[in-house]
């Protein structure tokens, strides 16, 4: 935990760290106190079990006895009845991620550990995943302007386990986890079946995850070095460049390159689907291509070059006394395309 900390220079910095009660979470809360570092914990009240506020209060009193800051944070309104398991994990980081920012804190730790890295693995495999979908999850990862953080991410949970009994902290074991509806219980019950009839263990799954990671992390630096050779941009959120230059690059680039520009753009944690990115980039070839949408962003031509921009079906119309009134405070605007200026003029409106 002390190298992870000094790796990411985060010793001064005050963490957030998601507590559910359970035993990864726990240690992950208590490990981080034990560095010295400034943690805050946050516990995500979903409302779908009877239990889940006395599980609440059991963490608060916990963290009260350890002298860790510790606030409650409660999932309100009405519950998917399908799809839960998704719903829940996107209201907890929505619920995160605006207390974290409310409060002017960067990073959110959160407990996942090595059999969590290999369950993905294999969730993604299943799936169909690529390259990127196989790495599984990032120690260190940005979404939404915050800094998602996963100091466990390559330990054995057991160890976990043995860190809180030697503290003498109990843990709460989620129901959940036993419950076959979730693929991810399924998957988590074949992973002992799968190293016990082959030998392939949860700890080279994970590996296998870290040894992928150099490769992407090799596209990421291309990509970003593409990006800021060829590509200009206006704002936080518009972006163009000449679609000669990306004519010349290997596919892969520029999917990656694309793909990378889209979730900027549209403030999106994830790239489009597969499918919809290979379309556009075979429309991109074709010179009667006008423009589209995709991921939250319009993309078009205009001057000789591609443009991409956020979607927004309720952005007003620009009216040419607003636009010149716009340009003496930002001349550096004045001939660009009029989705562009319309696009810079409502997004900094909303600011």
């Amino acid at each position: 935990m002390q190298n992870f900390l000094k790796k990411y220079q985060l010793q001064n910095e005050v963490i957030a760290a998601g507590v559910s009660g359970g035993a990864d979470s726990l240690a992950l809360v208590l490990r981080l106190k034990d560095c010295g570092a400034k943690v805050v914990a946050l516990t995500v009240d979903h409302g779908l079990r009877p239990s889940s506020a006395k599980e609440a209060e059991y963490v608060a009193e916990l963290m009260k006895k350890n002298e860790i800051e510790h606030h409650v944070l409660t999932w309100e309104g009405e519950k998917p009845l399908t799809g839960i398991e998704a719903a829940a994990r996107k209201a907890r980081y929505a619920l995160l991620f605006a207390w974290c920012k409310e409060h002017g804190i960067k990073y959110l730790a959160v407990g996942h550990h090595r059999r969590d890295q290999a369950e993905t693995f294999l969730l993604r495999l299943q799936r169909g995943s690529g390259l990127f979908g196989l790495c599984g999850m990032a120690m260190f990862s940005r979404q939404d302007d915050m800094v998602v953080v996963r100091p466990q991410l390559y330990d054995d949970p057991d160890d976990l386990r043995k860190y809180l009994q030697e503290k003498n902290v109990d843990w709460v074991e989620d129901e959940s986890n036993l419950c076959d509806d979730f693929q991810r219980v399924r998957i988590r019950k074949f992973l002992s079946e799968l190293e016990a009839k082959i030998g392939i263990s949860e700890k080279r799954l994970a590996n296998t995850a870290l040894v992928l990671q150099r490769t992407r992390n090799y596209f990421e630096e291309e990509v970003e070095k593409r990006i800021k050779n060829h590509v200009r941009q206006w704002g936080d959120r518009v972006f163009s460049f000449s679609a000669k230059v990306i004519s010349d690059w290997h596919a892969e680039i520029v999917y990656r390159f694309l793909a990378e520009l889209l979730c900027r753009c549209g403030r999106r944690p994830y790239a489009p689907e597969a499918e919809e990115l290979l379309r556009l980039i075979d429309c991109l070839k074709n010179s009667a291509f006008k423009g589209c949408t995709l991921n939250g962003c319009e993309i078009f031509v205009a001057q000789k070059r591609l443009w991409v921009v956020p979607e927004d079906g309720e952005a007003q119309v620009l009216t040419k006394i607003e636009w010149d009134k716009f340009v003496q405070v930002f001349p550096q605007y004045a001939n660009l395309p009029y989705k562009v200026r319309r696009a810079l003029y409502n997004d900094m409106k909303k600011v």
